[in-house]
């Protein structure tokens, strides 16, 4: 086939498999229909399918990546939207949004230090846990590759997801203001879906922490780089 082609299909493939799995996912919500489990998987089958090397499915769907940067305007719209919720909960975004930055950074450096990993790969980890278009922003500050950061990220995100409820019994959380402030820092666009189906508010904090969590990464990511 020729590259135009696959890069045709590779592109269709991608929209059109996110497209099923949303509306899926929106029917009948089990974890294993979400977009952010159900496309990779299906993504994997394809190109091993149509044995496209991974380099390859990367340059022909790069342009949906770089839509990542002009989406990240976007994130001003709920911080206009939420504007009388961040004056009524200012703390409480501002712990989500600390906590989740330092301590992203730092499970991100245990874990560099308890496996060994190649040194693209750990550098590519301490962005993984702030929302995908800051990650792929800044992850160079930290020696990381744009890409395979992307891939950190998902798979945060769904850990967050899978492993939130869970985590709040286990730890006593029960307020929504709590729990929408731990999955937007913590698990950013699979958090803040997974806080939404909890409830409204827990959805809006989420959303709003992670907003601010990966601007508060695209800001400290100097200092943070020259420490890690």
């Amino acid at each position: 086939m020729s590259d135009t082609l696959m890069a045709c299909l590779s592109l269709a493939a991608t929209v059109g498999f996110y497209a099923i799995c949303k509306l899926a996912y929106k029917r009948k919500r089990v974890f294993w229909l979400s977009p952010m489990v159900a496309v990779p998987v299906a993504l994997i089958l394809f190109v091993m399918t149509l044995h496209i090397p991974l380099p390859d499915y990367f340059r022909y769907t790069h342009f949906l990546m770089l839509m990542l940067g002009p989406a990240t305007i976007a994130f001003a719209v709920p911080i206009y939207q939420q504007r009388d919720t961040i004056r009524r909960y200012p703390i409480t975004l501002a712990a989500g949004v600390v906590s989740g930055v330092i301590f992203g950074l730092l499970s991100s450096w245990l874990l560099v230090q308890l496996f060994p990993l190649p040194e693209v790969a750990a550098r590519s980890m301490f962005t993984r846990s702030v929302s995908t278009p800051f990650a792929m922003e800044v992850t160079t500050q930290f020696g990381g590759v744009p890409d395979l950061t992307a891939m950190l990220v998902l798979l945060t995100g769904v850990a967050g997801m899978l492993l939130c409820e869970p985590t709040f019994k286990l730890a006593g959380i029960r307020t929504s203001l709590a729990k929408g402030a731990a999955l937007g820092a913590a698990s950013h666009g699979a958090g803040t879906a997974k806080a939404n189906e909890i409830g409204s508010e827990e959805g809006v904090i989420a959303s709003l922490t992670m907003i601010f969590a990966g601007i508060a990464m695209v800001i400290g990511a100097p200092l943070f780089s020259s420490i890690v």
